[in-house]
């Protein structure tokens, strides 16, 4: 195994579910982790309770728009690598809030790449692209799906932001040499995601049916089309794109769609339940503009970087209900904390 010890990784976002998986990844390879997050009212470090005693993890406060406090962690620690993982990331609450979610990833991916471009150039830095950037787009293989080339044409403001980080990313690589990535990634999910999420609310759901405290579940579009992968496998990814010599964009996908009809029929069979006795569909969940169809081809990532998913939905769904079940009985019985965003 390589030595790590002397490496030194900034993640912003890292209480976040990618976030607290790449932490966890890194400080077992030896990293030392500097984690950042953005100050709120509430806590919510459930996530990376666990690493706060760790030798190796450091975590501060910060915000994607505040440009000195992002230049000044790259200035005090000359990271070898920086994963820009925070964002306001749920793409319906970016209808309602537009201008917070394109000032903190458009323009927080540009001051932290001027920073490392002026301050630490020889920072690996990695974007954390999305697979909503393709939108509408129909320029995919309907059996491959879309590829780090496909024309991209976004129907969200999440997505658009994402895709000027995405683009000024490649402007700085090839305008200035940075050994800079974007990993153009798919829907990937954990028992770690948001219960805002359509996944987790399922999840979630289906274990409180189950236990009998709750009698309904309220969703949109279950339709909608998704690559859905498992978030630990993804982290994976994204560090493996640091490792090569030099940057590029990949796709990390499983290369297999679902609909969250699919999912909640893998979901409520493992708890043993019909969904439609439960699911309500409510017009209040629709999108403003909905994304129909997401496929991705990981190609070149499996190509380049010797990657590829190790779950698929089916056993997603199954890790994250059983986990919800687990965490619900626990809750119960007063021994475990609620998940707070």
């Amino acid at each position: 195994m390589k030595n790590y010890e002397d490496r030194v990784a900034v993640i912003t976002g890292v209480n976040g579910q990618d976030g607290s998986y790449l932490a966890d990844m890194l400080l077992a390879k030896g990293y030392t982790v500097i984690g950042l997050k953005r100050r709120t009212s509430s806590i919510s470090t459930t996530r990376i309770d666990h690493l706060f005693n760790h030798p190796k993890f450091k975590m501060y406060h910060f915000d994607l728009t505040d440009g000195s406090a992002i230049s000044h962690i790259i200035m005090t620690h000359k990271p070898d690598e920086f994963y820009n993982l925070a964002a306001q990331s749920h793409v319906a609450v970016s209808f309602d809030i537009p201008e917070y979610t394109s000032d903190g990833i458009a323009s927080g991916t540009l001051k932290i790449l001027e920073a490392i471009r002026t301050l630490s150039p020889n920072t690996r830095f990695y974007q954390a692209s999305s697979s909503e950037m393709f939108g509408d787009s129909e320029d995919y293989d309907e059996k491959c799906g879309y590829t780090e080339n496909s024309i991209m044409m976004p129907v969200s403001p999440y997505a658009v932001a994402k895709l000027h980080a995405h683009h000024m990313t490649r402007v700085y690589r090839n305008a200035y040499g940075l050994h800079a990535s974007s990993g153009i990634l798919f829907n990937h999910e954990s028992p770690r995601r948001g219960e805002t999420f359509v996944t987790r609310k399922i999840t979630m759901a289906a274990a409180r049916i189950k236990m009998g405290l709750q009698s309904e579940l309220r969703l949109g579009n279950i339709d909608a089309l998704r690559d859905w992968g498992y978030a630990e496998d993804y982290v994976e990814a994204m560090w493996l794109m640091l490792q090569q010599p030099e940057g590029d964009d990949y796709v990390i996908a499983t290369q297999k769609t679902h609909s969250v009809r699919e999912f909640l029929d893998a979901v409520f069979e493992e708890a043993g339940l019909d969904w439609n006795k439960y699911v309500v569909i409510d017009p209040k969940y629709f999108r403003p503009n909905e994304v129909p169809f997401l496929l991705g081809d990981p190609s070149k990532a499996k190509r380049v970087l010797g990657w590829k998913p190790k779950v698929d939905m089916k056993l997603l769904a199954k890790i994250m209900y059983k986990y919800d079940a687990a965490l619900l009985t626990k809750q119960m019985q007063g021994s475990a904390p609620a998940l707070v965003e």
